[in-house]
C-alpha cells in the first residue's frame, strides 16, 4: 500500500493558475510562489466583498484517539464529493505546524487518496507564514528587552512580562528559560519562556484579522508586559507595531493550493485548538464563502476544543452563520472510547460500541445546541461490520442527525459522495439559526463555568486562588466582555486526558489565566496543559530524509 506522499507525488497536479481560474481569478489576482502555490492579493479580496455569501459547512470529530478519525480526510474528501455532484465547494483549511510534523501527530494535509497538494511543501515551509509570525512575535520581544535595556522609560517590571518568545518546533527545553546572563551590556538576568508559534497570540491575531488595517489595530491592543504600577504596557507603547506589519503584510493574504482532484482549497493560518482558538483564518474562510456556492472548513480537535472556539470566538467576531455542521467519528475509535485496546479494535464488539459512543453522543448535543444541524459522518474501515455500522446509524438518526459513510481516503471524492449528498439535503431541508453558548455581558468566571459544565458535562470547576485574583484584574483592566478561550486536553471532554467517553460528575481545574487583547480573548489554561510541546521517545523526524534527486521521503 502506498504512503500519504507517495501518493501525493504521483499525483498529477494542474497549474495552481489554472485552479485559481475556476475561481474567477486572473494573473494579476495571484501572486505565484511557485507552480503549485499562490497568495490572493489585498485587492481581489476587497473586490470581495459586496459578493453573496454561499452556504457555510463546519467538519469536527469526537475526542481524537490512537484509532484515528480522520477530519481533514474528510473535509477534503466532502469538498470533492460536492464538486463531484456539480456543487462549486472550496475548502478552507488550516496550515500544518513544523512541530507535530516532526513530532508524533503528522501534518495537515489529508490522507489516502483525499489530500490537499503539494502535500510535501504545505507540511514544511508552504509559503513562509509561519516563520512570519514567528520573527514578528520574536522581533516585538526583542524590542521589550531593548526598552528595557536602554533606560526602561516606561518602567517595565522585569518580574511582570507575559510576551513569551516563540518557535515552530516542539522543544520542551525553551519552555522555561534564563536570558541576559553575561556582561550588562547583554541585558537584564531575568526568567522568560517560549511556546510553540501556532500557540502565540500574533497567529490568533493573524487567524482572526479582517484585513491590514484590523491586523494593525489588534497588534497595537497586544498586552505585552505591566509597568511597576500594575498598568498594561502594550506592543504599541514600546514601537513594535509598525515593524511587526512590515513582516506580516504578505503572511495575512491566504493561501491557494489544491486537492488530487483539483478543487481549490484556501490553506492559511494554524492555531492548535488545544492551547490556542484552532480555526483557519477569518480571510480565508470568508473568501472561500464569496468564491463558491459552499465554503468546507474545519475546526482543531474534538467538537469540545476546535468547534466550541470556532463558534464562541471565531463566528462572533467575525459576524459568521454556519448552515451545518459535520461531525467524523470511526467506529473504531468509539470502540476505543469503550475501552477496548488500540490491538484489538477490528474484532466486532457491539458491546463496546454501545459503551463508547456515549462520546459522539456528547459532541452531537453540544453541536445541537447552538441550533445548527448536524451531520455525522464514520470514516469506514475494512474491519467495521455491518452491525456495527448498522448500530451507529441508527443511533445517530434517533438523535435528528442526518448520517452518512465517507470512504474518501480510499476512493477520493466518488467515496464522499455519500457524505456530499447527505450535507446537501441538511443545508436544503434543515434550517440553522446559529447562536452562541454564552452572552459576552457575563463574568469572565460564569464563561468559563458554562463551557466547562455544558460543552464538557463538568460538575463543578476548581479556579486557583491566582486565576480567582487575575479574574479580578482583567474585570478591572476592561476585559470582561471578552470571550473565553479555554486550553485544555484533547483527549478527553474533562481535563483529565484518562478519562474517556462521556465522563460525568467531574471537576475542571483552571491553574491560570491571562488575556491576549489583540486576538481579543480571555485564555483559561486547565489541568496540565503545555503551550510549548515536547517530542516523542520515537519523533517522526528519525523517518524524514531525502534521496539524491532532492525528493523528499518518509513524510507520512
Amino acid at each position: 500500500m502506498k504512503s500519504d506522499i507517495e501518493i501525493a507525488q504521483e499525483a498529477k497536479l494542474q497549474p495552481i493558475t489554472e485552479v485559481a481560474a475556476k475561481l474567477g481569478l486572473t494573473d494579476d489576482d495571484i501572486e505565484l510562489y511557485g507552480k503549485y502555490k499562490c497568495k490572493i492579493t489585498e485587492e481581489y479580496l476587497r473586490g470581495l466583498e459586496n459578493k453573496p455569501d454561499g452556504k457555510l459547512v463546519l467538519v469536527t470529530a469526537i475526542n481524537p484517539t490512537p484509532a484515528g478519525e480522520g477530519k481533514t480526510t474528510t473535509s477534503i474528501g466532502l469538498a470533492m464529493g460536492l464538486n463531484r455532484l456539480q456543487k462549486k465547494a472550496v475548502l478552507a483549511l488550516r496550515e500544518p505546524s513544523l512541530g507535530p510534523c516532526f513530532g508524533l501527530k503528522g501534518g495537515a494535509a489529508g490522507g489516502g487518496f483525499s489530500q490537499v497538494v503539494p502535500m510535501d511543501e504545505l507540511n514544511l515551509h508552504f509559503t513562509g507564514d509561519f516563520h512570519a509570525i514567528t520573527s514578528a512575535n520574536n522581533l516585538c520581544a526583542a524590542l521589550l528587552d531593548n526598552h528595557i535595556q536602554q533606560g526602561n522609560e516606561l518602567n517595565i517590571d522585569t518580574r511582570n512580562i507575559v510576551l513569551k518568545r516563540c518557535e515552530d518546533m516542539n522543544d520542551r527545553v525553551l519552555r522555561n528559560v534564563v536570558v541576559g546572563l553575561g556582561a550588562k551590556a547583554d541585558g537584564f538576568v531575568r526568567e522568560d519562556h517560549f511556546v510553540i508559534t501556532v500557540a502565540s497570540e500574533i497567529m490568533a491575531i493573524l487567524c482572526l484579522a479582517s484585513d491590514l488595517e484590523d491586523l494593525r489595530a489588534r497588534l497595537s491592543r497586544m498586552v505585552v508586559a505591566y509597568d511597576i504600577n500594575g498598568n498594561i504596557v502594550t506592543a504599541a507603547d514600546i514601537h513594535a507595531v509598525g515593524s511587526m506589519m512590515a513582516l506580516l503584510k504578505d503572511a495575512i493574504k491566504p493561501n491557494l493550493i489544491q486537492t488530487l482532484e483539483h478543487t481549490p482549497a484556501l490553506v492559511h493560518g494554524g492555531p492548535f485548538a488545544n492551547i490556542a482558538h484552532g480555526c483557519n483564518s477569518v480571510r480565508a474562510t470568508k473568501a472561500a464563502m464569496k468564491m463558491g456556492d459552499i465554503a468546507i472548513t474545519e475546526a482543531g480537535f474534538g467538537a469540545d476544543l476546535g468547534a466550541e472556539k470556532f463558534l464562541d470566538i471565531k463566528c462572533r467576531q467575525a459576524g459568521l452563520k454556519p448552515d451545518a455542521c459535520v461531525i467524523v467519528a470511526t467506529v473504531r475509535a468509539l470502540k476505543y472510547n469503550g475501552q477496548v485496546a488500540k490491538d484489538d479494535l477490528s474484532a466486532e464488539n457491539l458491546d463496546a460500541l454501545k459503551r463508547g459512543i456515549v462520546n459522539l453522543e456528547k459532541h452531537i448535543e453540544n453541536i445541537q445546541k447552538y441550533n445548527i444541524p448536524v451531520v455525522v459522518t464514520l470514516n469506514r474501515f475494512v474491519s467495521d461490520t455491518d452491525e456495527e455500522l448498522s448500530f451507529v446509524k441508527n443511533f445517530c438518526e434517533d438523535k435528528d442527525c442526518s448520517f452518512a459513510l465517507s470512504e474518501v481516503w480510499a476512493k477520493g471524492g466518488e467515496g464522499g459522495e455519500e457524505l456530499a449528498r447527505a450535507v446537501l439535503d441538511t443545508l436544503e431541508n434543515k434550517k440553522s439559526d446559529y447562536k452562541p453558548i454564552y452572552s459576552c455581558d457575563i463574568p469572565i468566571r460564569e464563561k468559563v463555568e458554562t463551557i466547562a459544565k455544558e460543552i464538557y458535562g463538568a460538575k463543578n470547576v476548581n479556579f486557583a486562588d491566582a486565576v480567582v485574583k487575575k479574574m479580578a484584574e482583567l474585570e478591572k483592566q476592561g476585559f470582561s466582555k471578552l470571550p473565553v478561550c479555554m486550553a485544555k486536553t484533547q483527549y478527553s471532554l474533562s481535563d483529565d486526558p484518562a478519562l474517556l467517553g462521556r465522563p460525568e460528575g467531574f471537576t475542571l481545574n483552571v491553574r491560570d489565566m491571562y488575556v491576549s487583547a489583540g486576538a481579543g480573548f480571555i485564555v483559561a489554561l486547565t489541568g496540565n496543559i503545555m503551550t510549548m510541546p515536547g517530542l516523542p521517545k520515537k519523533p517522526a523526524a528519525y523517518d524524514i530524509d531525502v534521496d539524491k534527486d532532492g525528493k523528499i521521503t518518509g513524510l507520512f
